[in-house]
């Protein structure tokens, strides 16, 4: 039994609650209880997808600041070309022709492993 409570403990506290509620409130606290318990069970499981969904959402953000970014970024990569610089801190993507960090191993904008 959970908590290491034995049968004879239980047949001890519904004894104890008895002399202390006695018999004609016992199936309302019961009943109370068994809600409480409920609405916990019921609220931590709604917690736990509200968890689950900001973790699948958080990838989402950041998907789309890194597709935006190279689209307001070209303009100025463009100007600024002539100089090595840039081409040497960036890879781009085989696949999907993205602008990626020097030291990514995926793509982060479609996830395909960059090879150096």
């Amino acid at each position: 039994m959970p908590f290491g409570i034995q049968p004879i403990h239980l047949i001890l506290i519904i004894i104890v609650a008895l002399i202390i509620f006695g018999p004609s409130k016992l199936p309302e606290i019961g009943r109370g209880l068994g809600k409480s318990i409920n609405e916990f069970r019921k609220g931590a499981k709604e917690m736990t997808e509200g968890f689950k969904d900001e973790v699948v959402n958080a990838d989402a953000p950041v998907a789309a600041a890194a597709a935006g970014a190279p689209a307001q970024a070209a303009p100025t990569q463009t100007a600024p070309a002539p100089s090595a610089a840039p081409a040497a801190s960036t890879v781009t993507c085989p696949s999907c022709g993205a602008q990626n960090v020097a030291d990514a191993a995926f793509c982060n904008k479609c996830g395909t492993k960059l090879s150096y």
